[in-house]
C-alpha cells in the first residue's frame, strides 16, 4: 500500500476510472496492478481563478485493500450505575451523555423540548407563521439548535480534543461517510435529526434516562453546593453532580443561576443580519466561472473585516441552504440559516455580524453582566414590531441598505413565512449597522459581485453565541464556585458550534468521572 497526495481536476476527482490513470504514472506502475484506491482526505482549493482537488489516498498494488474499521465506541449497560444529571439534550448534552456511559457512569438528561420527530411539528407551524412553543423550536429541544440548523462539523478548535473522535461516533450512529474525508465535513440538516435519535436510542439502551418537556426551573444548591433540580411539572431529582448543557438560548437558565447566588460575567458576543444570494452568483465568484457544473459542490465563502476597530465577519455560511425563523419566544423575531445534505437550493445564505464587547453597552451598564443579554433581547424585539409582530422577516435589498434607502421590492426568497421590507438601515443601532454597511461594501472589493442589490439582508440574526459566561476551574471545569455543578458548552462560554461542544461535552464527562474515582 502506498499514500499519496493528487491535485486533481474536478471531474478528475469525481471517479475513480479518472483517478487511476494518475496514480498509475505517479508509481511507475500499471494500472491493473492497483486493486483499490481509497480516499483519506479531499478538500477544494478554488484560488488563483483555477478550482483543483486535493486528495490523500491510499493505493493498493497487487494486493486486496484493508478497509480501515475506525474506532468503534462501546456503551456498557449503566443502569444501576451511579447516576449524573445533564441538562440539555444539544451536541454539549449528548456527548457529555455518551461519554459518561463509556466511563461507566449513569446519565439522566433533561431537556426542556421535545424529541426530534414531535418537534418538526411545532417548526413546521413556526414557518405557517403560526405561534412559537417557547419549548419547542429551532433553538430548543432534542440535538439543540444544530438539529435543524445544518449539521455543520467544521471547526477551528482541534488544540481543544479529538476532533476525529466527534466525527466517528457521529458516522457510528448513521452519518454519511464523508464526513471522515471531507475537510469541511456537514451533515445536513435531513439527515442529522435520524442520527440524533440514533444517539438517544444508544443511550437509552445502555440504561441511560432521557426526560423531554422537562424544564428546569431551580438547581438546588446548599453550602456551594449542588443538590438537585425542580422542573416545572413539580417533578424533583436529588443530584450531586450537575452538567450544564442549555445552550446559548436559555435566558431563563441564567436567571435561575443568579438567582441562587451563582457567578456569571460578560463576555463579547456577536450580532448582525443574515444576507441571501442566488447560490449561482456565490459560484461565479468563488470558482471564477460562469456556473460551478456538475463536478462541484455549492461554493461557501468567509469573510473577516476590521471596521472602527471591531471584527465585521461571516458565521454558519450555508451553501445551497434556506434563512429560517429561529425565534424561541412569541414577541422576538430572529433568523438563522440551514442546509439539507446535498446543498442543492438556488440560495446561499450567511450570517454577517458585527463584534459586540462587554464595553459597547454602557447605556445596559444597570443589568450588570445581564447588559449583553438585555441588548440582545431588545433588538429581537424591534425586529419583532418590525416585521407587523409576525414571524415574516423585515428585509432590504443589499445596495439599499448600505445606500439608506427603502427597497422598493424584494426578490425571491427561501425564507418562510416570507419578507417585508423594512428600513433597517434606519432602526439597527447605529453601533451595528454603521459597520455592517461599510463591511458589505468592504467584501465586495474582495468578492467582485458580492456587493449587489440581488442580495437581501434579513433580520436579525443574534444568537451566535451567549453574551454571559459561566465561570469554571480551568482544571476541574467545575464552576468556580460551586461544587458539583460543570457549566458546558456554548451556553456557557465554552464552545461555538456541534463539535466544540460535543468536544467540552466529554470533557465534562471525564471530569465528573475523575471526581468520583477520587472520593
Amino acid at each position: 500500500m502506498k499514500q499519496l497526495n493528487l491535485t486533481v481536476s474536478p471531474k478528475q476527482a469525481s471517479d475513480d476510472f479518472f483517478i487511476r490513470p494518475i496514480v498509475a504514472g505517479k508509481l511507475g506502475c500499471n494500472i491493473e496492478d492497483i486493486t483499490a484506491i481509497n480516499i483519506r482526505r479531499r478538500s477544494i482549493d478554488a484560488r488563483h481563478g483555477k478550482v483543483k482537488i486535493n486528495l490523500a489516498v491510499d493505493v493498493y498494488i497487487n494486493e486486496e485493500p484493508t478497509q480501515p474499521e475506525g474506532n468503534k465506541y462501546v456503551y456498557p449497560e449503566v443502569g444501576t450505575k451511579k447516576s449524573v444529571v445533564v441538562i440539555g439534550a444539544g451536541p454539549a448534552g449528548l456527548f457529555a451523555a455518551l461519554r459518561l456511559i463509556e466511563l461507566g457512569l449513569k446519565p439522566i438528561i433533561f431537556e426542556r423540548g421535545k424529541d426530534v420527530s414531535a418537534r418538526k411539528r411545532d417548526i413546521a407551524a413556526i414557518h405557517r407563521n403560526e405561534a412559537v412553543n417557547p419549548d419547542s423550536n429551532y433553538g430548543f429541544g432534542e440535538g439543540g439548535a444544530g438539529t435543524f440548523s445544518d449539521g455543520k462539523l467544521y471547526t477551528r478548535s482541534k488544540k481543544k480534543g479529538d476532533v476525529r473522535r466527534i466525527l466517528e461516533i457521529f458516522h457510528q450512529h448513521g452519518a454519511q461517510d464523508n464526513i471522515l474525508i471531507d475537510v469541511h465535513p456537514h451533515i445536513g440538516t435531513n439527515i442529522l435529526p435520524r442520527v440524533i435519535k440514533t444517539m438517544r436510542e444508544t443511550i437509552q439502551r445502555a440504561g441511560g434516562e432521557i426526560h423531554f418537556n422537562s424544564r428546569i426551573t431551580n438547581i438546588a444548591i446548599q453550602n456551594k453546593k449542588v443538590k438537585g433540580v425542580e422542573l416545572l411539572d413539580g417533578r424533583s431529582f436529588e443530584a450531586e453532580e450537575i452538567i450544564l448543557a442549555t445552550g446559548h438560548s436559555a435566558r431563563d437558565i441564567y436567571e435561575i443561576l443568579q438567582r441562587n447566588g451563582v457567578s456569571l460575567e460578560a463576555k463579547s458576543f456577536a450580532m448582525g443580519v443574515r444576507v441571501e444570494h442566488p447560490q449561482q452568483l456565490i459560484d461565479s465568484i468563488q470558482y471564477s466561472r460562469p456556473s460551478r457544473g456538475k463536478y462541484l459542490p455549492a461554493a461557501a465563502y468567509s469573510f473577516v473585516e476590521q471596521v472602527k476597530g471591531r471584527g465585521v465577519y461571516s458565521f454558519c455560511m450555508c451553501p445551497g441552504g434556506v434563512v429560517v425563523p429561529a425565534a424561541t419566544a412569541e414577541n422576538e423575531h430572529v433568523v438563522n440559516g440551514m442546509s439539507p445534505s446535498g446543498r442543492n437550493t438556488d440560495f446561499a445564505n450567511s450570517g454577517i455580524v458585527v463584534e459586540i464587547r462587554p464595553e459597547d453597552l454602557q447605556q445596559f451598564s444597570h443589568y450588570r453582566e445581564f447588559a449583553g443579554l438585555q441588548f440582545q433581547a431588545k433588538l429581537e424585539r424591534l425586529s419583532y414590531k418590525m416585521a407587523n409582530q409576525s414571524q415574516y422577516a423585515p428585509a432590504q435589498r443589499l445596495e439599499d441598505f448600505v445606500a439608506g434607502r427603502l427597497s422598493q421590492n424584494l426578490p425571491k426568497s427561501s425564507f418562510k413565512p416570507g419578507l417585508i421590507e423594512s428600513p433597517m438601515h434606519e432602526w439597527l443601532p447605529a453601533s451595528i449597522g454603521k459597520r455592517l454597511q461599510q463591511g458589505f461594501v468592504q467584501m465586495g472589493r474582495r468578492a467582485k459581485g458580492f456587493f449587489t442589490n440581488e442580495a437581501i439582508i434579513l433580520g436579525v440574526e443574534s444568537r451566535t453565541s451567549s453574551p454571559l459566561r459561566i465561570p469554571r476551574n480551568s482544571e476541574t471545569l467545575e464552576h468556580v464556585s460551586i461544587e458539583g455543578l460543570y457549566p458546558c458548552g456554548e451556553g456557557a462560554g465554552y464552545a461555538g458550534g456541534i463539535v466544540s461542544s460535543a468536544i467540552d461535552g466529554e470533557k465534562c464527562a471525564e471530569q465528573v468521572f475523575n471526581k468520583l474515582r477520587n472520593d
